[in-house]
């Protein structure tokens, strides 16, 4: 690894919604929302990912109304404070007044598929654009699990989406890719996915990952255990993201994940160290060429 790296950024998961699976309905109120945002950014976030519309295997679509109700508030909100804010829709319409309202990032876990007209409003806008794989929407997307090759297909239709994205005038330096860890994916489709990371980062694009509380995770532990469990698994899955290249990690517990990512980084640095200052031993302990004389260069003899 380079040890000049900089750490990915870190996406703390704001969910303005009543249903999403491991916090619904605790951050629905406007005040309640602004409150765990500013918590998250005190805990070491960089950004903070409002999303209106659950997305967990199953969900149901939200009405266009009431997403942009739960999250335009907010945005605003946190983006008159100096927060970086990212939006987390599927609608060009969500997207177009939350940049409008101070969003730098949409993520849209279709990639553009959802909805025809989101590559033009990215394209309108200097925001980066988190384009995800995605294969249908939650209440259909586990049928669609289906892969002969999930890290070859997987990269393949995400070349296919940043093709039509830049075709349809969305700056290329803008993409961020997502695996989309969950969506359409088994429990072995995603450590897959996360094993190879590097099979996406060479696509030349920053990658995203979202691993946190998702189920396959919860897997690892007891069947028991409370959702928040997960935090752990999720952040030595962030700290080995890091090692693997990844630009940022989209997290819940932001304190974990900074923490997973500071231990990361102080080992890579040690390592780096060790190994500069082995060559350095190295080279001064290396003999000396003996000293050629006058003769010797000019290639005479006596």
């Amino acid at each position: 690894m380079d040890p000049a790296r900089v750490r990915p950024l870190v996406l703390g998961i704001l969910n303005a919604t009543p249903d999403s699976f491991s916090d619904g309905g605790r951050h629905l109120g406007l005040d309640d929302a602004l409150a765990h945002a500013r918590r998250m950014v005190a805990a070491g976030a960089d950004v903070v990912d409002v999303g209106g519309e659950s997305t967990r295997p199953g969900a149901q679509r939200v009405d266009a109304d009431a997403e942009l109700a739960r999250v335009l508030p907010v945005v605003r909100e946190l983006a008159a404070e100096g927060i970086v804010v990212s939006v987390d829709t599927m609608r060009a319409a969500t997207a177009e007044a939350c940049l409008a309202a101070g969003a730098r990032m949409v993520n849209d876990v279709s990639g553009g598929l959802a909805d025809p007209r989101m590559a033009a409003i990215v394209a309108a806008s200097d925001a980066d654009y988190v384009a995800m794989h995605w294969r249908g929407h939650s209440d259909t997307m586990a049928t669609r699990a289906t892969y002969a090759d999930v890290v070859g297909e997987v990269r393949a239709e995400l070349r296919a989406r940043v093709d039509a994205l830049v075709a349809a005038g969305v700056d290329p330096a803008r993409i961020v890719l997502d695996p989309g860890l969950g969506f359409a994916k088994d429990q072995a489709h995603d450590w897959q996915l996360l094993g190879s990371l590097d099979r996406l980062t060479d696509l030349g694009h920053r990658v995203l990952v979202g691993a946190s509380r998702k189920r396959f995770l919860g897997r690892l532990l007891p069947e028991d255990a409370p959702v928040e469990a997960r935090d752990v698994p999720t952040a030595v899955v962030s700290a080995l993201s890091a090692r693997a290249g990844a630009w940022a990690v989209r997290v819940h517990d932001v304190a974990a994940t900074r923490a997973a990512l500071a231990v990361e980084g102080a080992w890579s640095h040690g390592r780096a160290d060790a190994e500069r200052a082995a060559a350095e031993r190295a080279a001064s302990d290396a003999p000396h060429a003996p000293h050629a004389g006058p003769a010797a260069v000019a290639g005479l003899s006596e």
